[in-house]
């Protein structure tokens, strides 16, 4: 006996859905800021300014894959073989987004590396100016995206590109100001370094998050055992087993269970109370719940 329908149309929309248009302004700032980065990296000699606009590329492309994301995760399905639709695909833009990430800081690192024993020359002038430029970009998109950061793992993959990347705008302007004053380009070096560890920081963080949605986990902030004992609490069940727990994708979290209860107890009741109880107590809108008599001998809880 389930909850409701099983139809997963799209049109109740994602926690990234209903946030695309703050990825598509900070797409369009990010992306059109990346060039002129690019070119006064390559003209300043300045790893700092390079490891920027290299992670200035990976923001653009992560908000890239976020958009498209949210417009496939928004299709109804035509193949009726997806059930759950294809909420996932956000979870998946968010995964590319780590790797980005990652792979941004290990370019950083490389490149450091190969300037050690170099004697570099850094024009701190377009460093100064270009990191404090990209400073203004990123906040306008940070401020854009933090609105949607707390609904969306996606949006928070984006949002996340983006605090880094301001961050190492910040350290582009703090290395053009240290190597202006002391003439020591290893500053630059330093704090391309830095940003490097900051983006590897921060994609492991998401990344713990997008593995636990693949991984099918309890969402964080819902304990099974409580769930268990608050359904075990409706009138008329005596006992609650086969209690499954996930994230389908932001703001989606599903449930399942078998609720057993005693042989004069009206089943309707107690699945409308239970479905009450999951959706006001834990925010799950789709709970499937299977309510069996205590007479009953036919259902055995899983091994596995």
């Amino acid at each position: 006996m389930s909850g409701h329908s099983h139809s997963h149309s799209p049109s109740g929309g994602s926690a990234g859905a209903t946030h695309r248009w703050r990825l598509q302004v900070a797409f369009g700032l990010i992306a059109s800021f990346f060039v002129v980065e690019l070119v006064a990296a390559v003209s300043s000699g300045s790893l700092a300014l390079l490891s920027d606009a290299g992670h200035m590329a990976a923001d653009v492309v992560a908000l890239g894959a976020a958009l498209v994301a949210t417009r496939i995760a928004g299709r109804p399905d035509k193949s009726g073989r997806r059930t759950f639709g294809s909420y996932r695909a956000e979870v998946f833009a968010s995964g590319l987004a780590v790797l980005l990430m990652l792979g941004v800081a290990a370019y950083i690192v490389i490149g450091a590396m190969e300037r050690f024993g170099e004697q570099v020359t850094v024009e701190t002038g377009p460093m100064l100016v270009v990191g404090t430029l990209g400073l203004i970009v990123n906040l306008i998109a940070l401020t854009l995206l933090r609105g949607g950061a707390g609904e969306s793992l996606n949006v928070k993959g984006a949002y996340l590109e983006v605090v880094a990347d301001t961050l190492g705008s910040v350290g582009v302007i703090a290395a053009a100001v240290l190597v202006s004053f002391t003439g020591n380009p290893l500053w630059d070096t330093a704090i391309a370094l830095a940003i490097a560890a900051l983006v590897a920081v921060r994609a492991v963080m998401l990344g713990r998050e997008v593995l636990a949605v693949l991984g099918q986990h309890a969402p964080g902030d819902m304990d099974p055992d409580d769930v268990a004992r608050t359904l075990a609490g409706v009138p008329g069940v005596t006992d609650v087993h086969d209690l499954h727990v996930w994230t389908l994708t932001s703001g989606m979290n599903v449930a399942t269970a078998h609720l057993v209860v005693r042989a004069a107890t009206d089943p309707h009741a107690v699945l409308d109370r239970a479905r009450q109880v999951m959706r006001s107590d834990y925010g799950v809108e789709h709970a499937t719940l299977q309510v069996e008599p205590d007479t009953h001998t036919g259902c055995q809880e899983i091994t596995w």
